[in-house]
């Protein structure tokens, strides 16, 4: 994908760069399909300036005891461009965000009929920011009056509490089988156990997303099962910190893919999925591909 970056200007503000740091994160404690793999180049060098990928999954227990288990493990490479100046002179630092962060969640399912279920999820996060300024203390030298300790081998912890809110619908027929899931999703981030003294910040992960699925034979069989072909579509809305930080408010996703069943023989691997996604959003836009295993 390519953007446009903005220069993000390097001050006393301390706060507001704890703050960007958490609104870059909340892409990854979100479980979504659009961003599970992303990549953002920047618009001006050519550099990646944003790029992430995610594993995760969720399941329900059974049909008579509905939990619901989900969780995602994400990380994430954010370089922006920082632009240092005293006034007089400016001077460009490059700068790397690196971002590890999980996020579980507990559910219940409430039917609404044989295909239709409401589910509640409780989430909660966990993630770490580290930052290396990739410049020599000579470039930092020449502004006076920064405050470029988190910038310089700093380190910033973060944790997130909220919910989501799925109303998931699954039609399943022997010719075909359609999944759609509509989804509200709300974390609070905060940050603590920074290394650079006044290092605090919060963000709100809110996100609305639609996905959609649908599987069907393509009269090919492998491994004594049918080889199904397998259309998906989604799309995603970001609210809160998560608009607009790295130039758009909502990603658009299309795959297509080819599905393995391997449900006759004794292994805990079901199905095993291929998906190639095209993914695009305002003046962005790319391709993606994924690898899902169902149990």
């Amino acid at each position: 994908m390519h953007a446009q970056q903005a220069p993000l200007r390097v001050g006393t503000n301390v706060r507001s760069h704890a703050n960007s740091v958490l609104a870059v994160m909340s892409y990854t404690t979100v479980p979504d399909v659009t961003t599970s793999s992303l990549s953002i180049n920047n618009g001006t060098t050519g550099d990646p300036g944003f790029w992430q990928t995610q594993l995760g999954g969720g399941f329900t227990l059974s049909r008579s005891f509905p939990l619901y288990l989900e969780g995602t493990l994400a990380y994430s490479r954010y370089d922006p461009t920082f632009v240092a100046s005293d006034g007089t002179e400016s001077r460009t630092l490059p700068v790397r965000w690196n971002t590890l962060s999980t996020t579980l969640g507990v559910g219940w399912d409430f039917r609404l009929g044989d295909e239709l279920v409401l589910r509640p999820i409780l989430n909660g996060s966990l993630g770490r920011v580290v930052s290396d300024l990739r410049a020599g203390q000579t470039l930092v030298n020449h502004v006076a009056d920064l405050d470029l300790d988190f910038l310089k081998n700093g380190a910033l912890n973060a944790y997130g509490v909220g919910g989501s809110l799925m109303l998931d619908f699954e039609h399943y027929r022997e010719s075909y089988e359609i999944d759609v899931e509509l989804r509200a999703t709300d974390i609070h981030l905060r940050s603590f156990g920074s290394t650079s003294a006044g290092m605090q910040g919060s963000a709100n992960a809110q996100q609305l997303s639609l996905w959609s699925r649908w599987r069907a034979p393509t009269g090919w069989r492998a491994l004594a099962r049918p080889v199904r072909y397998v259309l998906e579509a989604a799309y995603s809305q970001y609210f809160g910190d998560s608009a607009g930080v790295l130039g758009f408010n909502n990603l658009t996703s299309l795959g297509v893919g080819l599905e393995l069943d391997s449900s006759k023989y004794p292994v805990v691997v079901t199905r095993t999925r291929l998906m190639a996604r095209y993914v695009f959003g305002r003046d962005v836009q790319g391709v993606s591909f994924g690898f899902a295993m169902s149990f």
